[in-house]
């Protein structure tokens, strides 16, 4: 029994399209398909893929939108060489004096002569791996670097972490470049970093840096780093970065309703301190006026490369000296090794009165004292006195 070929989908991008185009909101569009309006979100950024019946379903639907649009769309226009072909015919006929004795002589038309030919567009230059990651960088480090600030109060240590990430996603390049969103994945790298709880043991960590000029911005961060640190994740996701529940939810690997419980009293929190941010959109305003208030700085892409190519080689040396340790350490343990087993005498045991015989062994702590003790006694003792005869 074989199963049947899955219905074709088109991309992510062109669902949302034919949606938009059929003037469906997310939620007539669930309703049709039998699904929620997070499902329909999630299939339409590429997120996850529907299966079975659901599949079949959502692909009838996009396929008779498809349809639809496609009768809805105006005829071509006639090409302007059709009109450049039908214009000479058209000029004897508006001649008042037609001229009869000539017979008129078939003439090349200018007008394709002097038409310009259409001009092939240029072909996008593939860029190479260096090129691409530095692109990526230039496009998201400062707004990563700024971002990363609002979860740990730290300048340097923000950089620090945005530059880690990068140095991460240059390792792993063919899999980010593969990634529908290649930010997310370095945005997911740093905030790691920088609130990974290893930061308090540094040094850094015991010196206190200088707090914002501002104090409405001085205060808005503080009421930020009292928060724990997952609520204060979701909140600038999603009131800072902008990114939608599902995709804040899956960016922390947390549901979507623990996601929206920890938004709540994170809100409910920041709004205690200071009432004027109970409004979402006067938040996400503060967030960004905080973040851009700062003077931050990122470093250059080739430095970012560079930095980790030598991590890279100093790992790649670290192990290699490690494994060659350890070879050596069981070459000597197999070349020092007894070959045999030699069992321990057993000591002697009495047998009617009759002391056990001595086996050579170890000597008790009486026979080491003697041995000493006649060791340390003088060897040649007084002459020996021979009898005379008187």
């Amino acid at each position: 029994m074989t199963r049947s070929p899955a219905t074709p989908l088109p991309p992510p991008k062109a669902r949302r399209r034919l949606r938009e185009t059929a003037a469906l909101t997310q939620t007539q569009l669930a309703d049709r398909v039998g699904v929620t309006p997070a499902t329909v979100r999630a299939w339409e950024s590429g997120r996850t893929t529907p299966r079975g019946r659901k599949r079949e379903a959502y692909a009838k639907l996009l396929k008779t939108l498809a349809e639809e649009e496609t009768v809805r769309a105006p005829e071509p226009e006639p090409e302007p060489q059709t009109e450049a072909k039908l214009e000479p015919e058209a000029k004897p006929q508006l001649q008042p004096e037609p001229q009869t004795e000539a017979k008129p002589q078939p003439q090349p038309e200018p007008q394709h002569q002097s038409q310009p030919q259409p001009v092939a567009a240029p072909e996008p230059v593939a860029l190479t791996p260096a090129q691409a990651f530095d692109a990526l960088y230039a496009f998201s480090a400062p707004a990563l670097v700024r971002q990363t600030f609002l979860l740990t109060g730290r300048r340097e240590q923000a950089r620090e972490s945005v530059e880690r990430a990068f140095q991460a996603a240059w390792e792993h390049w063919p899999e980010v470049a593969r990634d529908r969103d290649p930010v997310g994945w370095v945005r997911a790298t740093a905030y790691e970093y920088a609130l990974s709880p290893w930061q308090r043991l540094r040094p850094r960590h015991r010196h206190p840096e200088p707090p914002p000029a501002d104090p409405g911005d001085r205060t808005l961060l503080n009421a930020l780093l009292r928060l724990p640190p997952r609520h204060r994740r979701t909140l600038v996701l999603y009131d800072g970065v902008g990114l939608d529940l599902p995709e804040t939810a899956a960016e922390t690997e947390a549901s979507t309703p623990a996601t929206a419980n920890r938004l709540l009293r994170a809100r409910e929190a920041v709004a205690g301190r200071l009432p004027a941010l109970a409004d979402p959109q006067v938040l996400h305003r503060r967030l960004a006026e905080l973040a851009s208030n700062e003077r931050l700085r990122a470093a250059e892409p080739p430095t970012v490369r560079r930095g980790g190519e030598r991590r890279a080689r100093l790992r790649t040396r670290a192990a290699i000296a490690f494994t060659v340790a350890l070879i050596g350490t069981t070459a000597l343990t197999v070349r020092t090794a007894p070959t045999h087993y030699e069992p321990p005498v057993s000591p002697g045991q009495a047998v009617r009165g009759v002391p056990q015989r001595v086996a050579p062994g170890a000597l008790s702590d009486e026979e080491l004292e003697l041995r000493q003790k006649l060791r340390d006694q003088v060897q040649d003792g007084p002459e020996r006195l021979s009898p005379r005869l008187e």
